[in-house]
């Protein structure tokens, strides 16, 4: 309960820091939003042409782009903004101040900043699911229930596989284009990973798993998804924050805090 106050009042400041500027939060909104709809236009614009993608119909495959929507507002509210603060903290000593609050440094580390006008994003893309699963039928409630254990999966591995890049900086001073590198992977997740070649549904499954982000929830919701599926989703997620939580915690006992 501690760690959901503090997750609230995180929030509350960083409203209250978006909210100064009232026009600038808007204009940035309506970017964010206007960003989120290039990616459905090009699904449009696909479906025009071809009645299937990757052998998904149109709304099963917008199932897909709602997800990738969501997340990637998340990615742009929550992860980019702390994560991609932690190099630049540890090389000027500034991950003291976090390493001396009584909480836990990688909590604070990943939720402490928020670009709140980023959840526009995940509003846009929930509602884009909503809308596509209107229109297939509403599933039972158990493959509802499994699509939310499969989102959760999905964004635990996204961010695990992002903490344990980003924890690499605590020995080498530039790390950016492996990140760059990440969210470039990341842009595939936008279509249904069997819509790609063979070689590369293995690299985002298996090596980069993207596909654990939008293709595996939406294959869930859709009824799609075989068991062998869930528990390999559950294991990696498992796997990739176990690694990221004992490698963070291995690069703090090398942090040498600005005093050397």
């Amino acid at each position: 309960m501690t760690y959901l106050r503090v997750l609230l009042r995180f929030f509350q400041a960083n409203l209250m820091a978006a909210m100064e500027y009232r026009a600038d939060f808007l204009a940035n909104a309506l970017v964010a939003v206007a960003s989120s709809l290039w990616t459905l236009a090009a699904l449009q614009v696909f479906f025009m042409h071809r009645p299937r993608l990757g052998g998904w119909r149109y709304e099963e495959a917008l199932i897909v782009a709602g997800l990738f929507i969501a997340f990637e507002g998340i990615m742009a509210a929550l992860l980019r903004p702390n994560l991609e603060e932690i190099p630049e903290a540890i090389r000027q000593g500034t991950l003291d101040f976090v390493l001396l609050r009584p909480l836990d440094s990688q909590f604070l580390v990943s939720f402490q900043r928020m670009q709140i006008w980023h959840l526009t994003d995940i509003l846009l893309g929930l509602g884009v699911v909503a809308w596509a699963l209107a229109r297939l039928g509403w599933p039972p409630a158990d493959r509802l229930l499994l699509f939310g254990v499969m989102l959760l999966a999905g964004l635990v591995i996204f961010y695990s596989l992002l903490m344990i890049l980003i924890t690499l900086s605590f020995w080498f001073v530039e790390v950016g284009n492996i990140m760059e590198l990440i969210y470039t992977f990341f842009e595939a997740g936008r279509f249904p990973v069997t819509a790609f070649p063979t070689w590369v549904r293995i690299v985002l499954t298996f090596i980069v798993p993207i596909a654990f982000i939008t293709t595996v929830p939406a294959q869930a919701v859709l009824g799609w998804l075989r068991p062998a599926g869930v528990v390999t989703g559950l294991a990696i997620a498992a796997v990739l924050f176990a690694v990221s939580r004992a490698f963070w915690r291995y690069a703090l006992r090398h942090y040498t805090s600005a005093g050397g």
